[in-house]
Parts: C-alpha cells; sequence; structure tokens
C-alpha cells in the first residue's frame, strides 16, 4: 500500500526561508495579523486532513469509480467521497481563503495552495471536486452582481454547493469560439439554456446539496466566434430569492467519460434542456468571467501535478530503501543481506533525484504565483499590482505546463523504480501515472500553454514580462558572482538567461515572415524557459542552504540534513537536467520546415 507525509518541513523552507511570505503578506492591509505560526498551524492540520482522511481512500476510489444512474441522471460518487467531504466541511476547509464578508476566514490564497498541494498527493480525484468550486468562487466574486454574490457566495465558501466550470462541446475542444449551447432571453430576465458541454469535471455527484454551474452560451444576437461568448449561472436546482433550493433545473448528466485515470472524479457530459440560467456579466463577453476560473484553474491543475509529484517520489524513495536487488558495482553495501538495497544503483538515483527536485523546485514556483496573485489583488501600490500581473501573466503558463511535463515524467519514473511491481495495481504507482496524465491535457493542451507563453506573454509584448523576470536573475547572479561556493549554480543560471535572450530574439525574427515559426518552437521554448524559472529558485535555494551550512560549521554545531539534501538536490538539478535545455534550443533552431514541408510523409 502507498503512503503519504505532508512535506510541511520543505513547505516551511520555501514561505519562510526562501520567499519570506508572511513579510510580503504583511506589507499588504488585509494580511498585516499574518504570521508564521499561523500559516504553520493551518497547514499541519491540513496535512493531517489530507494524510488521514482522504489519501486512504485513494486506491479504493479509483477501482471502484463514479455510478451514473441514467434513469435519475444522478451519480454517485466512491465509497467514503461524501462522508470525507462532510468532514471537510465540518472543518472549515472550504472557507478558508474566502473572503469575510461570505463567511470565509480571509487567510492568504497562498496557505490554500499549500492546503490544496497536501490534497492533490492524497487523492487527486476527490480533490477536484472542491477545487472547482474555488474558480466558481472566484468568477462570481470578480464578477457577480451584489444580489448574485449573496445568493451564491455564502454557500460557496461554506462547501455547502459545490461549483462547476461548463466550457468545452464534442466539437470545440479548445476553440470555445465554436461552441452552439444557444441562451434564450426570458420576460423575466433569465435565460433558457439549451446544448451540451463534455468533459466537466466534477459535473454531477451526491456529495453536496447542490451545484452552480458557470456556463458558456451564445445569445441569439451574438456575433461570431469567441467574442459572442456570454457566461451563465445555471444551478443543478434553481435558487429562490431567499437561498433556499427551488425544483430541479434542466441541467442533467447524459453520461460520464471512461477515462484513463483520475476514475473518483466524475467527469461528466453536461445536457441542458431549457435550463433557468442569469447572466455573469456583460452580454458577449463571457471569457473575461471565464477566465477568472480558467488561470485560477491552470495554476491548479500546476499544484496537482506538484501534489502527484511529491507522493510519488515518497513510495519510491521508501521502496528504494526497503527493496534488495543485486550488488552495488562499487562492492556490497549491505553485507548482512542476500542483495544490496536498489537505492545504491546509479540510475535508481537518478530516477529518485529526477521526482525530488521537480518537486521541491516545482513548490518554490507555485507559491511564489500564489504571493505574486495575493499582490495583484491587494497590494496597495499600483505598480507592484502591475508588475506582479505581468509576471504572473509570465508564470501561469508555465506553471501549468513545465509541472505537469515535470510530473509525468517524475511519476512515470517512480514507478520504474519499483520495476515490475511499479505496474500492477496495490502499490498505487500506476494510479499515479495516469491520474498524471491528464494534467498535460485538460485546462488548455501544454502546446496551448506554449503557444499563450511565445506568442502572446513574449513576442507579443516584445519580452517586456520575460525581461522582468530577467532582471531578477540578473539580480541573484550580481551579487552571487563573486562567491565561489555559489559558481556551480550562477554560471549555468547565467549562461541560460543570455542563450535565452538570443535565442527569443532569434524566434521573434523568424516569426515575422512565418508564423509557422512560433508553433514549432513554442513546447521546447516553454521548456527552455521554465527550467531558467526553475533554475532562479534552485540556485536561491542553494544560496540558503549554503549559508545555513557555514553558519553551522561557524558555530561548531552539527550541520542539519535538511539543507545538506537541498545542496545536493541543487546540484543535481543544474548538471543532470538542466543541460536539457541545450537540445531544446538546437531543436527550436531546425525551424518550422522540416515539420511543415512534409506532405509526402503525412500522405
Amino acid at each position: 500500500m502507498p503512503v503519504y507525509n505532508p512535506p510541511l518541513r520543505d513547505m516551511q523552507f520555501v514561505l519562510h526561508e526562501l520567499l519570506n511570505v508572511s513579510a510580503e503578506l504583511q506589507a499588504l492591509p488585509k494580511y498585516t495579523d499574518t504570521d508564521i505560526d499561523t500559516i504553520n498551524a493551518v497547514l499541519e492540520e491540513g496535512g493531517k486532513f489530507a494524510s488521514e482522511v482522504i489519501f486512504p481512500i485513494n486506491i479504493s476510489g479509483d477501482t471502484q469509480g463514479c455510478q451514473l444512474n441514467r434513469d435519475t441522471h444522478e451519480v454517485k460518487a466512491p465509497d467514503g467521497f461524501k462522508e470525507a467531504y462532510a468532514q471537510y466541511v465540518a472543518g472549515g476547509w472550504p472557507s478558508l481563503s474566502c473572503d469575510p464578508e461570505f463567511g470565509g476566514q480571509g487567510l492568504p490564497f497562498v496557505v490554500n495552495q499549500c492546503f490544496y498541494e497536501m490534497l492533490n498527493s492524497s487523492n487527486q480525484a476527490w480533490t477536484m471536486y472542491p477545487g472547482l468550486s474555488h474558480g466558481a468562487y472566484e468568477c462570481l466574486h470578480a464578477h457577480g452582481t451584489p444580489e448574485q454574490k449573496a445568493l451564491y457566495l455564502p454557500k460557496l465558501t461554506s462547501g455547502e454547493w459545490t461549483g462547476t466550470m461548463c466550457l468545452t462541446e464534442p466539437h470545440c475542444g479548445t476553440d470555445l469560439g465554436l461552441m452552439r449551447t444557444k441562451a434564450e432571453p426570458q420576460p423575466d430576465g433569465t435565460y433558457k439554456l439549451t446544448g451540451n458541454k463534455i468533459f466537466i469535471s466534477a459535473g454531477e455527484h451526491d456529495m453536496a446539496e447542490n451545484i452552480i454551474h458557470l456556463v458558456l452560451a451564445r445569445l441569439p444576437d451574438a456575433p461570431p466566434g469567441i467574442k459572442g461568448v456570454s457566461l451563465f449561472i445555471v444551478p443543478k436546482f434553481n435558487v429562490n430569492k431567499d437561498g433556499t433550493l427551488g425544483e430541479r433545473n434542466g441541467i442533467y448528466c447524459g453520461g460520464l467519460e471512461h477515462k484513463m485515470g483520475i476514475h473518483g472524479n466524475a467527469t461528466a457530459q453536461i445536457v441542458m434542456d431549457g435550463a433557468v440560467g442569469t447572466l455573469v456579466g456583460q452580454p458577449n463577453k463571457g471569457m473575461q468571467g471565464m477566465f477568472v476560473m480558467m488561470n485560477a484553474a491552470r495554476l491548479g491543475v500546476g499544484n496537482q501535478s506538484l501534489g502527484l509529484t511529491e507522493v510519488a517520489y515518497q513510495n519510491a524513495l521508501a521502496y528504494a530503501k526497503d527493496r534488495i536487488q543485486m550488488r552495488s558495482l562499487t562492492g556490497p553495501k549491505a553485507k548482512d543481506k542476500p542483495a544490496d538495497p536498489i537505492i545504491v544503483h546509479p540510475d535508481v538515483r537518478r530516477m529518485l533525484l529526477t521526482a525530488k527536485a521537480y518537486a521541491e523546485g516545482g513548490r518554490a514556483l507555485a507559491i511564489f504565483c500564489s504571493v505574486l496573485l495575493e499582490k495583484v489583488h491587494n497590494h496597495p501600490d499600483e505598480k507592484v499590482r502591475k508588475d506582479s500581473d505581468d509576471m504572473l501573466s509570465l508564470l501561469t503558463p508555465i506553471t501549468k505546463a513545465f509541472l505537469t511535463d515535470n510530473g509525468f515524467n517524475a511519476a512515470t519514473q517512480c514507478q520504474q523504480v519499483f520495476g515490475g511491481h511499479g505496474y500492477i495495481k496495490e502499490w498505487g504507482m500506476e494510479q499515479f501515472v495516469r491520474d498524471a496524465r491528464i494534467n498535460m491535457i485538460y485546462e488548455g493542451t501544454n502546446t496551448i500553454q506554449s503557444l499563450d507563453l511565445l506568442g502572446r506573454k513574449v513576442l507579443g509584448n516584445q519580452g517586456a514580462s520575460l525581461k522582468k523576470f530577467g532582471k531578477l536573475v540578473e539580480q541573484l547572479v550580481k551579487a552571487e558572482m563573486a562567491n565561489e561556493a555559489m559558481g556551480e549554480f550562477i554560471q549555468p543560471l547565467a549562461d541560460l538567461g543570455q542563450k535565452l535572450t538570443q535565442l527569443t530574439g532569434e524566434v521573434g525574427m523568424k516569426a515575422m515572415s512565418n508564423a509557422d515559426e512560433v508553433g514549432a518552437a513554442a513546447v521546447d521554448y516553454l521548456r527552455v524557459v521554465g527550467h531558467l524559472v526553475m533554475g532562479y529558485f534552485w540556485a536561491r535555494s542553494a544560496q540558503i542552504a549554503l549559508q545555513k551550512l557555514a553558519e553551522a560549521e561557524e558555530e561548531a554545531q552539527r550541520p542539519d540534513p535538511f539543507y545538506q539534501a537541498k545542496l545536493q538536490t541543487a546540484r543535481f538539478y543544474f548538471t543532470r537536467l538542466m543541460p536539457e535545455t541545450s537540445s531544446l534550443m538546437r531543436r527550436i533552431r531546425a525551424g518550422s520546415e522540416v515539420l511543415m514541408d512534409t506532405d509526402a510523409a503525412l500522405a
């Protein structure tokens, strides 16, 4: 059976030593009372909930899956899911970072994200039920009318109701401008929606008394394409003006997708047959509201893969220490046993360290983005809000695509550590691999994220946002260039920064005459930028580790193994993972012709 221990020590390192989050938050008026002890206490209790309540029902939920009653269109979640959700609601966890005006606890979003990392490690399929609700909450909080907020936000905050985002349709994929769902205005100011949506995560279940669907649809006079899309609230049960539930609405589950992974989550085909909805925001401006959900979801999906990377690593590490097989190439290490633990073998260590480096580096990036989001919404200085928004806009597609690519890679590598046992269900590793695969696909495939990064976030503003992150790298390089101990981290980071600047200019020049150059370069380009970003956080982590180890030596104290481990993992990242960028840049420079001049090959 798999195991999971919340990585609280590393979270505390990132929060309090690497990013100094409490000081950053105290600069925001709404968080002046937030301190380290509060953050640590909440996360400690959150870790207990994740590991003790929802982790034990992860494999069973995957095995059982969701069950659709085709007569009633009701879906039953796996055994234990509803009870676990009731504990989640009773513990006040849904309201953690929500607005106190609507019953929330008002804690920083970054605390919620750390909690959700642990939930994702424990049971991604279960976590998606409350996770989608946060997106619906944020969308209505930003774009709902006062009446809509008063009616829906208190119940979303408490967790009594859950939410979804109903975007795509069978013929659309990511091209939402092709959608056909119709919204007909009614004399009472409501709308009747008719159409079909697919791939709706947590779209139907028995865990909460109501589900608030946020649906994209077209008004009768809507212009074609994405500019003619509007956003609507369409509840499972209509909501009376006093907040009580009315009659069943004309929105229901027509089928469940039979999926490779996340079996415990109901990925629903949603049918609307004259369903009553209310407009959110302005007509034909629905994507403004939906982007609030979509951007939050993209950060959330990166967090999902971060959680899977961590739990896969923990289990592979435990197995490698216990499993004995063959002898070390340099001679027996466990002389009292017939074979050595497989952790003595170099390639097993490579696989373990790959997952560890991506988990800890990904955690730093995810938490950094959470702090940026707080600054965007709450910092009193307009310039700081603007700079934070630019930075977050740049890092969102990286967080989604780079962390999910890495998460699938790490889960696969950790499965490989188990050998044949990794293919067997009872060990849990094959589920981590299957669950991790979806994260590269949904909320905009990783290719879509890559096109967004290179086409819009870099070339679209002449690299202005990328230069802002580059300044962080430059500051670190200047501060540590003369520090010999930091040379093994600073030199490759500085070198990659210079090469990326040159590469970006080359791609931009080619794209001016041939837009396919962007499409040909985008996926590899995102990974190069991803390594620059992660390399920055790993260099800063090594900086702190070196300082702490030096302080211990000066005071004749025993070195802290945590900082020793951090330093060793940083060395592995810079010598074994970051060099991937050399082949990536070579592929980018190969251009689009070798891909597009291939009609004969693809005939």
